[in-house]
């Protein structure tokens, strides 16, 4: 049985948002294809995801300097405390679906604000005279997006960072298999959106018996 992070960035549904939508799809048939397989779903705006803040260094060095947990401050006691939570909860799951739209070339804030609390060292992570190895090398995962615009082509192509910024960081944590599934052009094309989702869909259908 495979733990499946199914993490979602969109203030959205799948009503209002195409990456929902078709995420939605992927992850429904991913279930009917893997019964045994545990989904959780995270859903970055309404999870609990702190910013690393001054509380955050200050209870992290408060750590490292020898103290206890319990000679944290409140704030840093559950900032430090939910920070552990997620990176542990990531590390443990084997496979990630990340869905996001694509906002300003990138990715909600929100996305890196949790990519940022499961960057731990020793975690997903580690520091080696070599240089920095990943750790999470049995992964796999996938990126879901969807970009109003047209960036796989033509005058924007590029200038997408959102999807790169992701498979820079699954190869930093050691995760050899990042897919991605975009859905583009609806916004510039909108007689075509709704077939342009539909087709998404159909991919993302067929992608799910694999993953």
């Amino acid at each position: 049985m495979a733990q499946v992070l199914y993490i979602t960035a969109h203030p959205h549904d799948d009503k209002m948002s195409y990456s929902m939508a078709v995420g939605k799809e992927f992850i429904e048939q991913y279930k009917e294809s893997n019964p045994n397989d545990e989904v959780i779903h995270m859903d970055l705006y309404k999870e609990n995801i702190p910013s690393i803040d001054a509380d955050v260094f200050s209870g992290w060095g408060k750590l490292q300097s020898g103290k206890g947990f319990e000679e944290l401050s409140e704030d840093e006691k559950a900032k430090v405390g939910r920070l552990s939570e997620l990176v542990e909860q990531f590390v443990a799951a084997d496979k990630y679906v990340f869905v996001s739209p694509l906002w300003n070339f990138s990715f909600p804030p929100v996305l890196k604000a949790y990519i940022d609390s499961v960057s731990v060292a020793g975690k997903s992570f580690k520091y080696t005279e070599q240089g920095p190895v990943g750790l999470l090398t049995d992964k796999k995962a996938l990126h879901i997006q969807a970009r109003g615009g047209v960036y796989s082509e033509g005058p924007a192509a590029g200038m997408e960072m959102g999807h790169r910024y992701l498979g820079v960081v699954m190869q930093f944590f050691g995760v050899p298999s990042f897919e991605g599934l975009f859905v583009e052009g609806h916004n510039a094309m909108p007689d075509k959106a709704e077939q342009i989702k539909a087709d998404a869909i159909t991919r993302a259908k067929d992608l799910a018996h694999t993953f």
